[in-house]
């Protein structure tokens, strides 16, 4: 990635430093550790903290946006406006995340997290805007902007949370970044909650809901300027992250199409990636807006979302069980999710056979009449606890779909270059997928017709993604494998290591 900062004073001479390799631990403030009771608290310039700090930024924007998303309509009693700007958001977000890696890889992570930021806060401006001078052409730029840099901003992150941590590790990292992230989207969705706690009508949340979102998602773009560079990154046992160490724009433009050429089973997972979006304008619209009042919407947002912290750990350190060989926890964690997918949908089935599109929007709000014929639901209604249940589930689901689709990417390769361009064709992929349901909802294609592409998509990914899991996850990653894929040497990644070492 780019680098930003000049090398850093060593800490003392060693016999590595005599013979021209670099040592483990560089001279300097961001990688002294601190001692709190029984206690260590890592270094600035490390794993855990630098995935923290890019949880936080996660926390601020993308977790404001989806509290947002999550009501249904972004906030709106009409989703006309939100289904035009996410239709354009995931259009641009597919275009530019399946290219996000190159940026990436030559911009740095600093720089590619605060672009990508300073998206979601105009995005959240633009609903602001709408509210008072309903001028829904600046939603859809807000949306068309926010794809660019969601995109920049999610590749940067899949790169911290999968290349940083060591393989004994990756599933807890990406269970604490999803539990950190999605605590943005519980308190974000607190907020239109407290906001909006006695509107037992459906109206449209109130302008300190949107000033609220607007600050935090300008915080968290000023906050990633505090990570540090990937190539001064040092794991606790000295090991630094596999990169390129001059990047280029065409070093990274080729190594683009590299990973087709050395990885060409990664395509098997781009159903799973497709699908890892394709459920959001259902649950969304589809359920949420569908059948609930305002009040009820920002509840169900804040059940969703804790959910989606339960679902990441669970799955999270499940997937790094020690005394479990990865090839069995790798089968095993499909054949969970296989489970769920028959389970929660199967149950989302019976729920969605009880109303259809047309008998929601029946008497639909007009500015002569803005009442709604269809009385949607209240958290006080006594019909309330079983689709409550449903959607709990629902948020559990997509964190453990997303937390195993990580972990898979993770499990295949360590090289940091190589998983910015995964988690690129990851974040394109699936917001391709999310701009078609989003358009698929904004022409009123039936709620049953969405619901059943939702399952059957899942399904049938699941399948496809069989040989990768069977073939290709291994115990572990074989460091002269990772190695092929950048212009480092094992003495730059291990330093004082032989190959031989680092194998053993």
């Amino acid at each position: 990635m780019a680098t930003e900062e000049k090398s850093e004073t060593l800490a003392q001479t060693t016999p590595a430093e005599e013979a021209g390799v670099a040592p483990a631990v560089p001279k300097s403030w961001k990688y002294k550790t601190f001692r709190v009771g029984p206690w260590t608290i890592p270094c600035y310039a490390s794993p855990p903290i630098q995935l923290v700090i890019v949880s936080f930024v996660c926390f601020m924007c993308p977790g404001m946006y989806n509290a947002l998303t999550g009501m249904g309509g972004g906030g709106q009693v009409d989703a006309s406006a939100a289904n035009k700007a996410n239709v354009a958001l995931y259009s641009t977000f597919a275009v530019v995340g399946f290219f996000a890696g190159t940026f990436t890889n030559r911009l740095g992570i600093r720089t590619t997290l605060c672009f990508g930021g300073l998206g979601y806060s105009i995005y959240v401006a633009s609903f602001l805007s709408y509210n008072h001078n309903k001028n829904e052409g600046f939603n859809i730029f807000a949306g068309a902007l926010l794809g660019v840099c969601a995109g920049l901003l999610w590749c940067a992150q899949g790169a911290i949370m999968m290349s940083y941590p060591p393989e004994e590790s990756k599933g807890k990292y990406i269970g604490w970044f999803w539990m950190i992230f999605n605590l943005g989207a519980v308190i974000g969705s607190l907020i239109p909650l407290g906001q909006n706690i006695n509107a037992v009508s459906n109206t449209v949340v109130n302008d300190g809901t949107y000033i609220g979102f607007l600050v935090l998602t300008i915080v968290g773009a000023v906050l990633a300027w505090t990570l540090v560079d990937a190539k001064d990154v040092i794991r606790h046992d000295g090991s630094r992250i596999i990169l390129m160490k001059n990047p280029t724009w065409w070093t990274e433009i080729r190594g683009l199409g590299e990973v087709f050429m050395t990885d060409p089973y990664i395509v098997l997972l781009f159903p799973m990636f497709i699908a890892s979006n394709w459920f959001y304008a259902y649950h969304f619209n589809g359920v949420n807006l569908a059948m609930f009042n305002t009040r009820t919407r920002a509840l169900n947002g804040v059940i969703y979302y804790v959910m989606q912290i339960f679902g990441a750990m669970s799955f999270g350190y499940a997937l790094d069980r020690p005394y479990i060989r990865r090839t069995t926890r790798a089968r095993v964690v499909w054949v969970v999710l296989m489970v769920l997918t028959m389970v929660i949908w199967g149950g989302g089935y019976v729920f969605q056979k009880k109303y259809t599109r047309d008998l929601v929007t029946t008497g639909a709000d007009t500015e002569d009449d803005p009442t709604d014929d269809y009385v949607k639901l209240d958290w006080t209604d006594s019909g309330y606890i079983g689709p409550m249940f449903l959607y709990l589930f629902y948020g559990f689901y997509d964190a453990a779909w997303q937390t195993t689709v990580y972990w898979y990417m993770g499990a295949i390769t360590n090289n940091g270059r190589k998983l910015a361009n995964f988690a690129g064709f990851y974040k394109g992929i699936q917001s391709a997928g999310g701009a078609i349901m989003w358009r698929l909802d904004d022409i009123g294609t039936p709620y049953m017709t969405l619901f059943a592409s939702c399952w059957g998509l899942l399904a049938g990914s699941l399948i496809i993604a069989v040989p990768v899991i069977l073939l290709k996850i291994k115990e572990s990653v074989a460091i002269e494998e990772d190695l092929m894929f950048s212009d480092e040497t094992v003495q730059d990644v291990i330093p004082g290591a032989s190959l031989k070492e680092a194998r053993e």
